[in-house]
């Protein structure tokens, strides 16, 4: 049976991940998470207890992470300050957590030689242009434009770094843009589900052409669980379920789901430096790990997130007030 120690454990895309390995293996998981405002133990906290493992800690705390890597057979890092409007107000706990804390994180998986998988995200090749058939793949440069995403890449660079100066045993992926349960009502669909459920109008950036690569968590994590069941050591991979769609195309496909008039929503001003298109080509996954995502159809996802977010309204109703409050003092 093995141990794997999940970081950001109980943040969205991890958290998620916790589940999936729960129902697909017989592995005992425990997670370390920051718990920050991004992090929610209730989002594991219906998990067995014999399985699932809750530990609150700082993953650039080096003698805590040391001492749960040694006892780890698997490294799977989740851990990340993730936000692009936070970055650009305050990027300074990006470079803590997502460049520091990695370090630690490697440095301790060195030590110990246990086997690391790094999580990233498709943000750290920049953007594409809106006509570009073009898609990210491994071979893509990197080019972030925001003080997130560049240390998204730095971290990935970091890893790189280890495994051919050290030896260490890791793979990387970068993924697309995740949506599902547990995701903090901060970000884009949640916030445009929640706040139809309350009556409140959904505000899109500028004209809401810009593209993202959506892909359901659920399918994200069992992407992972191939890489590191199967894939090859020093090696990236780009996951994505071909799901391209703009902000606008999201938003009014939410509201005719949910009932209501698809121009229902408001435009606000652009976020800075906001990237046009991101699109992944996740052929080497496919062909060379088998691997194929279950929600395909993005309409069947969408249907499936709405009614979580129904159904689990004291999840996320706590988070509601003050992630509002905020977007409110910034004008969106």
């Amino acid at each position: 049976m093995q141990k794997i120690l999940v970081t950001g454990g109980a943040g969205f895309i991890g958290s998620n991940f916790v589940h999936y390995l729960v129902a697909n293996t017989d592995a005992n998981v425990t997670v370390l998470d920051k718990l920050t405002y991004a992090g929610n133990p209730e989002s594991i906290s219906t998990l067995p207890e014999d399985r699932v493992s809750l530990v609150k800690g700082d993953i650039a705390d080096a003698a805590l992470v040391d001492g749960l890597v040694a006892e780890s057979d698997v490294v799977v890092h989740y851990a990340a300050e993730s936000h692009n409007d936070n970055s650009l107000h305050d990027p300074r706990p990006f470079l803590d957590t997502n460049i520091i804390g990695t370090y630690t994180l490697i440095e301790a998986a060195r030590k110990h030689d246990t086997r690391f998988h790094h999580i990233s995200t498709d943000e750290v090749y920049g953007d594409l242009e809106l006509d570009d058939p073009e898609r990210f793949t491994e071979q893509t440069p990197y080019n972030p434009s925001s003080p997130y995403s560049s240390t998204k890449a730095g971290s990935d660079l970091l890893v790189r770094a280890w495994v051919r100066s050290f030896g260490l045993r890791a793979t990387i992926s970068n993924c697309s843009n995740n949506y599902g349960p547990y995701q903090h009502v901060e970000k884009f669909i949640p916030r445009q589900i929640t706040n139809v459920i309350d009556g409140v109008r959904p505000k899109l950036y500028g004209k809401g052409e810009n593209v993202r690569d959506w892909i359901h968590a659920n399918d994200h994590s069992s992407a992972v669980l191939a890489i590191i069941d199967k894939g090859r050591i020093g090696e990236t991979y780009l996951i994505g379920a071909d799901g391209e769609k703009n902000n606008k195309e999201v938003v009014e496909l939410i509201l005719e789901h949910m009932g209501q008039s698809s121009d229902a929503y408001d435009h606000v001003i652009d976020r800075p430096g906001h990237d046009l298109r991101y699109a992944i080509d996740s052929t080497k996954l496919r062909e060379e790990l088998g691997w194929q995502p279950s929600f395909s159809n993005f309409h069947a996802g969408i249907e499936d997130t709405i009614k979580w977010y129904r159904d689990n309204e004291s999840w996320w109703r706590p988070q509601k007030a003050a992630t509002e409050a905020r977007y409110k003092e910034q004008g969106q």
